[in-house]
């Protein structure tokens, strides 16, 4: 039965949605009824069964056709595939029996022509020989094919020992006379060679080069003057007579592909590397410092020319030597730096830009690498030179004093130290011309250490000493004292010399990196992490450091005696507030006398001037501040003196950097942050104890607002500076720990607090407020 969309729907859908007259859709189907209705009677039955069967017969004689068909199909293709293999075999054959004429004639032509020495119809004969005798390996069971196959052996075998024959013969291993000579036959010979066994052409490359090279042997043995290394141009220059002599007799015997050139070349540079070893093994208490470096002068030269003349595709011909890496881009400087034909050196700043690398030599080290285990008379000769030239450092130092003040000299960097770093860079460059490996590490550490003797003896050790006794002033020649009537500690030259050694620190230090990262890219691969220059550029930040701390020193010690002037002064009978007291005149005086004389021979080097004022502030600083706890009973106009002249000194530091300069600079934000911070902290002790302590309370959450410090010791001392007995200070102690506020939680519960630091623009505002009402006395 047809089955549709209606059938799989319940009956009371398909009237609805897909009406149907099909007997199957009605609601009320009944399948007896339904067949009944299709096949009334047993003749209707019977007569479907027959048809049935009728429809059967007629579908297997289709299958049967069908069948038929295909056999007589395969019949078809059978035939022709069979026709198909018999034109494959047949072409197989006739081209095979076309390859074994072509065999046979080939051996038998082969055979003639060898007799006959025709290598130039042998070598095109040979190479198609073979190649159609590639074609016979799946038949080399055959007896006739096999027995080819061996002649074509022997015919190769007979070609190679009669081509080394004919080599031996004109050009003979002993002797001094050539008999025979180049020869258009000895020119066949080597195409013919270039089919043959490889070791075949590697034995006539071998013979003729050593042939060649024979009169070298004997000319320069070993027990010949000449083989010394003061002869050393007498071997490069025969060479030299010897290529040329070839090209002109011998070039086109040879295929060029074979590089015969290059090959004498590189044999004769080997051989070369072995005599020289030998004779300097044999002479090597002879060699000298200038002779060694006149022999590498000369031989890296010569290698530098066969650079340029060859390609080096030879030199990993040689059994056990690999095909080298190509080595990654160098932006090392040294790399332009060659010594002339003169033997003078080129001499370059170490501030050059970089230039790009030139092409790597192929050659380098071919001669001279036999002279790398002599170095070491070239290495202790620097150490020596080094030594020397330190000592002549220090006594020409010693000679002509330190820089003078006023000059061009004051403050710059020591000629010396330019002097050492050019002179390391001629050693350098004549190092990295022989080695780049352990040689150059050994080098190295002797600079390393005469870097640490120049530290310590020229810079450190002629840095001026401090004095001990500092010639403290009293009270009345301080008060009678007048701008200039006296000098600081250390004279004008003194600090010229100090800031001299700085800058010449910060220019070793500067210099050292850039060196070791040259030298980084210098040397092998492998020694990379040997080079390690921290130690001492560490030595020169040591001498920049302590000559800043010199200066510091210098300054704070020069300010020390107004300090203890001030805290001696009777502050409880002052009776009315002048000008700014003699005390801060004096500390004045003494940073306009020192200050510009560090800046301006410190103008090359300002990073540091700026930590000289740093350093300088942050020790000045605290001890104004604790020479004011010094200050004891001040009276009210006491402490207002006192804060006008703390407000004159804030002013001074804020200046100091462009201090007695035509050209005023704003300072650095980091130094009038320190600056504000610390003086307005002795301003709001001085305004504390002008508070009065009276109530008790407030003067305590003044204090406690005002400084945010919740240390004990300072708050007693804030209370000397009131003049306060020791009862009244007691029960004041009690109440400031009392409204001391609660530390948070989390916190170490330490003595400090955190408060908001008033701005700048506010302690400004107070301070004029100050002023005002100072005037208003007056």
């Amino acid at each position: 039965m047809c089955f549709t969309p209606t059938a799989i729907l319940p009956s009371r859908f398909n009237i609805q949605v897909f009406p149907s007259q099909d007997p199957l859709d009605r609601a009320d189907f009944n399948a007896v009824e339904y067949i009944n209705t299709l096949f009334p009677t047993e003749q209707a039955l019977e007569e479907a069964q027959v048809a049935i069967g009728q429809l059967f017969g007629k579908i297997k004689d289709i299958k049967d056709k069908a069948e038929k068909s295909e056999q007589m199909v395969k019949e078809i293709t059978r035939d022709i595939k069979q026709l198909d293999h018999a034109k494959r075999h047949l072409t197989t054959s006739i081209t095979t029996l076309n390859h074994l004429h072509m065999l046979a004639g080939g051996v038998d032509s082969l055979e003639a022509m060898t007799r006959k020495r025709q290598y130039g119809e042998v070598a095109n004969l040979l190479q198609g020989v073979v190649n159609v005798l590639e074609h016979f390996h799946k038949y080399m069971g055959i007896p006739q094919i096999r027995q080819l196959s061996e002649r074509v052996k022997v015919a190769q075998s007979e070609l190679g020992t009669q081509i080394l024959a004919d080599f031996e013969e004109a050009f003979p291993a002993q002797g001094s006379k050539r008999a025979g000579g180049p020869s258009n036959v000895l020119r066949d010979a080597c195409l013919v060679a270039n089919v043959l066994d490889p070791r075949i052409k590697q034995e006539i490359i071998k013979k003729f080069i050593r042939q060649h090279l024979s009169e070298y042997m004997v000319l320069f043995q070993e027990n010949q003057d000449v083989a010394w290394l003061d002869k050393i141009d007498r071997r490069y220059a025969w060479i030299k007579r010897q290529l040329v002599d070839y090209e002109e007799k011998y070039g086109r015997m040879f295929p060029e592909e074979w590089c015969m050139t290059e090959r004498i070349a590189v044999e004769f540079c080997h051989i070369t590397r072995t005599e020289l070893a030998k004779v300097m093994r044999t002479r090597a208490k002879e060699i000298e410092v200038k002779l060694l470096l006149f022999a590498i002068q000369r031989t890296t030269n010569f290698e530098g020319l066969l650079a340029k003349r060859f390609s080096g595709c030879t030199l990993t011909d040689r059994p056990g030597v690999k095909k080298p890496e190509t080595p990654l881009e160098s932006t090392n400087p040294f790399l332009e730096d060659e010594i002339g034909e003169d033997g003078s050196e080129m001499e370059e700043d170490l501030d050059r830009p970089k230039k790009h690398k030139a092409p790597d030599n192929p050659f380098h080290g071919i001669i001279s690498k036999c002279f790398e285990s002599h170095l070491y008379v070239y290495i202790e000769s620097q150490d020596k030179n080094l030594g020397e030239m330190i000592d002549r450092f220090v006594s020409d130092f010693r000679a002509q004093g330190p820089p003078k003040a006023g000059t061009e000299d004051g403050g710059a960097v020591l000629p010396s130290c330019a002097d050492l770093f050019v002179y390391y860079k001629k050693c350098m460059v004549q190092c990295s011309q022989l080695s780049t490996g352990e040689p150059m590490i050994a080098f190295t550490t002797i600079f390393q250490k005469y870097l640490r003797e120049y530290a310590w003896k020229i810079l450190s050790g002629n840095l001026p000493k401090t004095s001990s006794n500092s010639g403290g002033l009293t009270i009345k020649s301080l008060l009678q004292e007048k701008e200039g009537s006296e000098a600081a500690k250390f004279t004008v030259e003194e600090l010229c010399l100090i800031c001299s050694i700085l800058s010449t620190a910060e220019y070793c230090l500067a210099t050292t990196q850039q060196l070791e990262e040259k030298l980084k890219e210098k040397v092998d691969k492998n020694l990379v992490e040997r080079i390690n220059l921290t130690g001492e550029m560490d030595t020169f930040s040591n001498v920049i450091s302590n000559s800043i701390q010199l200066l510091v020193q210098d300054l704070d010690a020069a300010c020390d005696p107004a300090l203890t002037a001030m805290s001696k002064m009777p502050w409880q009978s002052v009776e009315h507030v002048g000008d700014q007291s003699p005390y801060v005149t004096s500390v004045i005086m003494h940073i306009k006398q020192n200050v510009p004389i560090i800046r301006d021979n410190l103008a090359s080097t300002r990073k540091y001037f700026t930590q000289f004022c740093i350093k300088f502030t942050n020790s000045f600083i605290p001890k104004f501040i604790n020479h004011l706890f010094r200050c004891k009973t001040i009276s009210m106009v006491g402490a207002e003196q006192l804060l006008l002249d703390t407000h004159s000194l804030k002013t001074v530091l804020l200046d100091l950097p462009s201090i007695g300069s035509q050209v005023v600079r704003k300072a650095p934000a980091s130094y009038t942050k320190i600056v504000v911070k610390g003086m307005t902290r002795a301003e709001m002790i001085l305004k504390v104890v002008m508070a009065p302590h009276e109530p008790s309370v407030v003067f305590v959450d003044n204090y406690i607002k005002l400084l945010a410090d919740g240390n004990p010791e300072t708050f007693q001392k804030t209370l000397d500076m009131k003049g306060l007995k020791r009862s009244e200070q007691s029960s004041m102690l009690e109440l400031f720990r009392q409204r001391l506020p609660t530390p948070p939680s989390g916190t170490d519960g330490g003595p400090s607090l955190s408060f908001s630091t008033p701005t700048p623009e506010q302690e400004n505002s107070r301070i004029r407020k100050l002023e005002k009402l100072i005037k208003k006395r007056l």
